[in-house]
């Protein structure tokens, strides 16, 4: 089952179309340059590139776009020279490829920054999803050496839980507060009625207005009485 799970394969990238390039001699140990690399129109192949992920291991293969007949593939590792970018250029790279036990250092590049930038971030990916495989593996095998606790009871041994006192938060029947005390026997308090309307309050002060004047120009017996100072002169007299 573990040899199976190995040899899976899984596309991880694919680009349309790279340039390959002829290096010249390496004079020194210093980083490469696509500047030397003549002139970059004369490129030595074109074609489709893949990146193959098969088990734990990680392969770049250079491919003819219409047939998919392999020209190179470089077996990645990162604690190689298996894959270099160059100084002077974010979109060219130098490949270790190998075939047959030999190996050899091609010039590899892209048309867009895009493609050179997805090329890089699928290398990196992959190495961070092995890294976690690998401390996944290793923590598994720290848990099966360490003892497993037992959490079994032993003979005579019990577990009490104290709950505590039921009406432990309920607060006392001796609260002076009339409010509080109708709130703990959930009677309902008597709602007040909405205040009065605009309308209403005018209808009843005009009503209150002239019942006033009513009572303030409501005559006595005499004030109208034409005979009322014959009257009393009358009386008077008599």
């Amino acid at each position: 089952m573990e040899a199976e799970c190995e040899e899976y394969e899984s596309v991880l990238l694919v680009i349309r179309e790279c340039y390959v390039y002829k290096l010249p001699p390496r004079t020194s140990s210093r980083e490469y340059r696509a500047a030397e690399w003549g002139d970059m129109e004369a490129f030595l192949w074109k074609g489709r590139l893949r990146i193959m992920s098969i088990g734990k291991r990680c392969i770049i293969k250079l491919e003819d776009g219409t047939t998919g007949e392999l020209f190179a593939q470089c077996p990645y590792d990162p604690e190689t020279n298996s894959v270099e970018p160059v100084r002077d250029s974010s979109r060219y790279f130098v490949l270790r490829i190998e075939d047959s036990g030999r190996h050899a250092f091609i010039g590899m590049g892209f048309q867009e920054r895009s493609e050179a930038f997805d090329f890089q971030v699928t290398l990196q990916d992959h190495i961070k999803h092995i890294k976690a495989e690998k401390e996944a593996a290793e923590n598994a095998k720290v848990a099966e050496t360490k003892p497993k606790k037992d959490y079994s009871l032993k003979e005579g041994e019990t577990i009490s839980i104290n709950i505590g006192h039921k009406n432990h938060h309920r607060k006392s029947n001796s609260n002076p507060n009339p409010i509080n005390k109708r709130l703990e026997t959930n009677d309902v308090i008597p709602l007040l009625p909405p205040p009065p309307s605009t309308s209403s309050i005018k209808n009843k002060h005009n009503s209150s207005l002239s019942s006033r004047n009513k009572i303030s120009r409501s005559p006595s017996p005499n004030e109208f009485d034409e005979f009322g100072e014959f009257k009393e002169f009358k009386e008077i007299k008599e």
